[in-house]
């Protein structure tokens, strides 16, 4: 029953990484489309690429979630596949309802749920999730928003010679960069953190006698969110790249540059860093320089709102979960 249930933590888990790429495929692609910069097949299939590619970057961010947010000691696969659960239904409904919310946040989220379901406070290390969660979801969309704003401000006034018509071909070009930029830290960030429940579910069943990301588990997450990417999120692009505000290719540019330098940063120091939270700061920022009432700040609340409901909201679905799993296993 023990493999069986390995087979299946794994799976569920290649499962919500796949959900992760399509739910998070409008953070890389969002800004290029709606600057008309690329087709929005076209920016899919790109994104689906650099995305692939980032996965291979590190594992700091996958030791992180793997043994820094819940006590490895306690928890077991039956957690760790209660707390997929959570994530995947989470990710789905915030989907359907194309609300740009954390795909790292829900499956943190279920993470934290199923260890208490098991565990009670003592199976969270509490510590690691203040540290490693919630700082970085604090600081980084800030961050984003300061570096967009100050980057495409420098950007207009170094340019202001040149024709709008023609600033607007050079950045449409450059958002040809500046979005697999982005895509390849998205695969960089967000691909570790499947990559970190495999091993941990690897590791309480004793199929690994230490914690380490084997080439097989970094190979199909890879896969899984690449495929994932490419089939799209089409109802939150169109959330991200036209409702906050309407970008432009010199905003989008911005946008996607420092944006994608937050999330390397993040990644190379180990925080499983939402991209969304970084990517919705990064466009909020490029937005407010031409006026505060560019932006479509009821919007932006909503996009708040749901980041603040995600990880109490995961963490109950997989609470709920954990229970029917346990009598099942």
């Amino acid at each position: 029953m023990n493999d069986v249930l390995l087979v299946v933590v794994v799976l569920v888990a290649l499962g919500f990484d796949f959900t992760n790429g399509f739910h998070d495929t409008a953070n890389a692609v969002a800004t290029s489309v709606s600057t008309r910069a690329l087709s929005p097949r076209l920016a899919v299939f790109v994104a689906a690429v650099a995305n692939l590619a980032g996965a291979f970057v590190t594992t700091a961010v996958a030791k992180t979630v793997g043994k820094g947010i819940i006590d490895t000691g306690l928890a077991t696969e039956k957690t760790v596949l209660a707390a997929l659960l959570g994530a995947i239904v989470w990710n789905l409904i915030t989907w359907w309802l194309g609300l740009p919310s954390s795909s790292s946040h829900a499956l943190i989220g279920g993470l934290v749920g199923a260890a208490l379901a098991q565990s009670g406070t003592a199976g969270v290390q509490w510590h690691g999730l203040v540290h490693n969660v919630a700082l970085p979801a604090i600081v980084a969309p800030a961050i984003a928003f300061a570096a967009a704003f100050s980057l495409l401000l420098a950007i207009l006034w170094a340019l202001v010679w040149i024709t709008p018509a023609a600033a607007n071909r050079s950045f449409r070009l450059g958002q040809l960069g500046s979005g697999t930029w982005v895509a390849f830290t998205h695969g960089a960030n967000d691909a570790q953190k499947t990559m970190g429940v495999i091993a941990l579910a690897l590791f309480e069943s004793g199929h690994i006698s230490h914690f380490y990301i084997p080439t097989w588990v970094i190979v199909s997450a890879g896969l899984a969110i690449a495929a994932g990417t490419y089939v799209g999120g089409w109802r939150i692009m169109r959330t991200l790249g036209q409702r906050v505000v309407n970008m432009e290719p010199a905003s989008g540019f911005a946008a996607q540059m420092t944006a994608g330098a937050t999330i390397y940063v993040a990644t190379r120091l180990g925080y499983p860093l939402s991209t969304t939270h970084v990517i919705s700061g990064a466009v909020l920022g490029s937005g407010a320089t031409r006026r505060l009432s560019a932006v479509r700040w009821g919007v932006a609340g909503n996009i708040v709102f749901a980041w603040l409901l995600t990880i109490p909201a995961a963490g109950l679905v997989a609470a709920a979960c954990y229970w029917p799993v346990a009598a099942i296993f």
